[in-house]
């Protein structure tokens, strides 16, 4: 029987690393600041998930919320929940960060948003 939700702990180290490229720290300090052993951080850079204790951590540490990064096989049928909503939410994301200025921020938007639609599966 095939999974129906998992979480997507690639997608999740991902968001994890740009919120430490942001803060301009080594994965050693992120392992100090979190509380993770750096092996943990290590074996995740490898594909591996994180234990639930480390998951919790890293995600108080970073301000990810763990339920984004849950998937599921299920098909998208509410007309409600298309693709746009991602890119509601980059643009959320994008225009709330304090180290953008708004011009800043809407050319972000620009160029992701032609990307996305240049990339996305029709």
């Amino acid at each position: 029987m095939p999974k129906k939700r998992w979480f997507d702990a690639e997608a999740f180290y991902g968001a994890l690393d740009a919120s430490r490229e942001s803060r301009e720290l080594t994965w050693k300090q992120v392992a100090e600041q979190s509380g993770v052993s750096a092996s943990t951080l290590t074996r995740m850079g490898q594909g591996k998930r994180p234990d639930v204790d480390s998951l919790a951590a890293l995600s108080a540490w970073s301000g990810l919320v763990t339920d984004e990064f849950v998937r599921s096989d299920e098909e998208i049928t509410d007309e409600t929940d298309t693709a746009a909503e991602p890119l509601a939410r980059i643009s959320t994301y994008l225009r709330s960060d304090r180290n953008l200025s708004k011009e800043s921020a809407r050319a972000l938007e620009e160029i992701i948003k032609v990307a996305y639609d240049r990339l996305r599966k029709v």
